[in-house]
């Protein structure tokens, strides 16, 4: 009952308050305050099993490294992010887990790739058909988009709201309610899987994702 009345209140009663972009210094903190809280669930991941090195792009403060080291360990996480995200997020950087602000970086502190993921993070890239071809360009052996939004013949520039607590992982409870803009842009299918052809083959997709193979 408290679930659906919140829900109804967020859609006839929005908060008047909004923030704009990824940048935003109070979303960055609430995305980090929701990751140091999560405690993930050890759900299947078959993507990043075996896997030594990984580098995430758009993963925020590290949550998917927390679910990855329930399968494995070991592994060497490189978070690719906005630079406000990689300056809150760099608290928790360790041996094993580190944050850039480039693709470059990230790659040179990895050495090598075993598997390059990312959810929900390409359509909110500043330029997504650079970020595609850079992340292309390393050579990972696996490449796995999720959560990602295309579109069917042209770019499509728009902006994406969204309330502030639903970013990052799991809830929040002492978070004041807000609107969150930030600008989305979608990218045709096809200049998407071009991208991947000169070095990936596609192993299987779905509705918004897919998974590549080095070739």
């Amino acid at each position: 009952m408290a679930s659906l009345f919140h829900r109804l209140k967020r859609k006839f009663l929005p908060p008047s308050a909004k923030l704009e972009g990824y940048e935003n210094e109070e979303l960055v903190d609430v995305v980090f305050r929701k990751t140091l809280a999560y405690r993930p669930n050890k759900e299947d991941w078959p993507d990043v099993i075996g896997a030594t090195t990984v580098l995430d792009f758009g993963g925020a403060c590290g949550a998917h490294y927390k679910e990855a080291i329930l399968h494995t360990p070991g592994v060497r996480w490189a978070v690719v992010e906005t630079p406000a995200m990689v300056r809150k997020a760099s608290q928790l950087s360790s041996d094993r887990l580190n944050f850039f602000s480039s693709i470059a970086a990230a790659f040179a502190w990895l050495g090598s790739i075993d598997l390059m993921h990312s959810s929900g993070a390409l359509q909110f890239a500043p330029d997504p058909e650079r970020a595609v071809a850079e992340l292309c360009g390393l050579g990972a052996k696996r490449l796995h988009w999720r959560r990602l939004v295309l579109s069917h013949s042209e770019t499509i520039r728009d902006m994406q709201p969204s309330f502030l607590t639903d970013n990052g992982p799991g809830k929040l409870d002492s978070v004041q309610e807000k609107c969150v803009e930030y600008g989305r842009t979608k990218i045709p299918e096809r200049t998407f899987l071009a991208a991947h052809s000169a070095r990936y083959r596609l192993v299987e997709r779905g509705v918004d994702w897919f998974r590549f193979e080095l070739l």
